[in-house]
C-alpha cells in the first residue's frame, strides 16, 4: 500500500525510526539518505552517527537523491577573476586617458555589452529547446569516477576528489556543516591552456592541495560530461577553469564564493582563506544549533524518564501515607529516604571506584628511567607509595587515589612545599591531561591528598 508522499507504510516507518534516532527535522533529508542507503537503516543510522572527520561516504549505492537547493547570488558571495585578485565584480580594464584610448574603451564596452546579450539570448534559447539534455543524465557517478580517473592520470598531484555525485557531495556538505570547493573542468574551449596550466601549477600545489583537504570536501567534473554540464549550468559557469565555494548559510546552500580564470597558487589560497575566514562564522552557529538540538533533544528525554520515576515514586509514598498514621509515616519515610540515599551515594562512588580502577595506568619497574616515586599521605594517616611514568597525566593520579580504599570521596592533591595545588575536580579538562612532567614532579615527590568534606 502507497502512502501518500509516494512511499509504502513500511517505508514510512522506516524514515520516521531513522529521524526518532537521528534527529534531524527534515523528514524529506530523511528520506533522502534511506534512498541513498537503499533503505539500510542500520548503515543509514551509522553513517549519521559517526563524525567520519571529512571522509566522503562510500556507503551511497544509489545516486537517485535530491541535491539541496544552491542559492547563486553575487550580492552573497566573493567573486574573483583573473584580472583581478580582489573580490568583487570585474569590469575589465581602467578607462584610458587619451581620445584615442577612450574611443576603443567605449567601442569595446558597447561590444561586450552586445556580446553579452546575444550570449544570453543564445543560451535561453537552447534551453527551451535542448533543455531535456539534462534528463539525460543516466550515470552522474559514472561521469565523475571517469572524471576522477581522467585526472589523475593527466595530474596526478591533487588535493582528494569526492567520490560521489553532485547532489551527494552538497548532501555530505550540508549535513557535516563543511564548505564544498567545486571544481569544473575544460580544456575543449578557448581558455584550455590556461586550464592544464592552472592543474600543472595551482592545484598541484602542496599547500594548496593540504589546505583543501584539512578544510573542505572537493569535487569535480569535466563540463562535457552530462553531469558536469548540468552543474556548470546550476551555477552559471561561463570561464574555466572554475572553483566555487559552497558552504551552509541559514540552513541554506549558498554559493560563497567564486573563483574565475587562471591564479597562482599564492593567489588561490589567499582567496580561499578569504571566503573561509568570512564565512566560518556562519558553520559555527550551524553547529551550535544542531547541537543545542541536540542537547535539548536528550534533556526532554531525561525529563520525561525523571518525571515518570518521580510519579511513580509520589503514587508509592501516598499509598503508603494511607495505610499507617501520618505523621508517624512522615518520620519513617525521611528516615528511611536519608539512609537509602546514603546507601545509593555509597554505592555510586563503589560502582564508579570499580569502573576508573581500570583507567589507572600500570606502575613502572623500579629501573625505568621515566618513573616517577610518588608518596601520597591521605588525611587518617596512611601512606601510600606508587610509581607513574612521567607521560603520565593528572588524572591518571586522580583515578589511582580515588580507588584506594582509604581515600575520601572528595578531596585535592596538592604538594608540600611550596603548597600548590595539582588536581581537584575543578580542574579544566587541559589541566587534567596535563602530564606529570609537565606539572612539575620529578624522581621522587611527597603529596599530600586533603578531604574536602572534612
Amino acid at each position: 500500500m502507497e502512502a501518500d508522499n509516494g512511499l509504502t507504510s513500511e517505508q514510512t516507518d522506516t524514515v520516521l525510526q531513522f529521524q526518532d534516532v537521528t534527529g534531524i527535522e527534515d523528514i524529506n533529508i530523511c528520506r533522502d539518505i534511506l534512498i541513498r542507503h537503499q533503505w539500510d537503516l542500520e548503515v543509514a543510522i551509522q553513517e549519521q552517527l559517526n563524525i567520519r572527520e571529512g571522509r566522503p561516504s562510500m556507503y551511497a549505492a544509489n545516486t537517485d537523491i535530491r541535491a539541496p537547493q544552491v542559492v547563486n547570488d553575487r550580492f552573497l558571495q566573493h567573486v574573483f577573476s583573473a584580472q583581478s585578485g580582489l573580490p568583487g565584480f570585474s569590469n575589465g580594464s581602467p578607462i584610458p586617458n587619451s581620445f584615442t584610448g577612450f574611443l576603443g574603451y567605449i567601442v569595446n564596452c558597447v561590444f561586450q555589452f552586445c556580446y553579452s546579450t546575444v550570449s544570453s539570448v543564445i543560451s535561453v534559447f537552447f534551453k527551451a529547446i535542448f533543455g531535456g539534455r539534462e534528463r539525460i543524465v543516466t550515470d552522474p557517478l559514472g561521469d565523475v569516477m571517469k572524471f576522477i580517473q581522467t585526472y589523475n592520470e593527466k595530474y596526478p598531484d591533487h588535493a582528494v576528489f569526492y567520490q560521489g555525485t553532485y547532489a551527494q557531495a552538497l548532501n555530505d556538505a550540508k549535513h557535516e556543516i563543511r564548505f564544498l570547493l567545486v571544481y569544473l573542468h575544460s580544456e575543449t574551449n578557448q581558455t584550455g591552456t590556461e586550464v592544464q596550466r592552472f592543474c600543472n601549477e595551482t592545484l598541484s600545489n602542496r599547500d594548496v592541495i593540504e589546505y583543501i583537504n584539512r578544510n573542505m570536501l572537493f569535487w569535480g567534473c569535466d563540463v562535457s560530461s552530462p553531469e558536469g554540464y548540468r552543474v556548470s549550468h546550476s551555477i552559471n559557469a561561463k570561464t574555466y577553469p572554475l572553483l566555487v565555494l559552497v558552504g551552509l548559510r541559514s540552513n541554506k546552500m549558498i554559493i560563497m564564493g567564486r573563483m574565475e580564470g587562471y591564479c597562482s597558487p599564492e593567489e588561490l589560497l589567499r582567496r580561499l582563506r578569504v571566503v573561509v575566514n568570512d564565512n566560518e562564522v556562519w558553520l559555527t552557529q550551524a553547529r551550535v544549533e544542531r547541537l543545542e538540538r541536540n542537547l535539548t533533544q536528550t534533556l526532554r528525554q531525561q525529563q520525561d524518564e525523571a518525571y515518570e520515576l518521580s510519579l511513580k515514586a509520589d503514587q508509592e509514598k501516598e499509598r503508603r501515607k494511607e495505610q499507617e498514621k501520618e505523621e508517624c509515616r512522615k518520620a519513617q519515610e525521611a528516615e528511611e529516604a536519608r539512609i537509602r540515599a546514603e546507601q545509593e551515594k555509597k554505592d555510586e562512588i563503589a560502582r564508579l571506584k570499580i569502573e576508573l580502577a581500570t583507567r589507572v595506568p600500570s606502575e613502572p619497574p623500579k629501573d625505568s628511567p621515566d618513573a616517577i616515586h610518588v608518596v601520597f599521605k591521605l588525611p587518617n594517616g596512611a601512606r601510600i607509595e606508587r610509581r607513574f611514568l612521567n607521560t603520565d597525566s593528572l588524572i591518571d593520579v586522580y583515578y589511582y587515589i580515588f580507588c584506594h580504599p582509604s581515600s575520601p570521596d572528595t578531596f585535592e592533591i596538592t604538594t608540600n612545599f611550596p603548597k600548590r595545588v595539582l588536581y581537584t575536580k575543578e580542574s579544566t579538562q587541559n589541566y587534567q591531561k596535563q602530564s606529570l612532567h609537565e606539572a612539575g614532579l620529578k624522581n621522587r615527590e611527597v603529596l599530600f591528598v586533603n578531604d574536602l568534606d572534612a
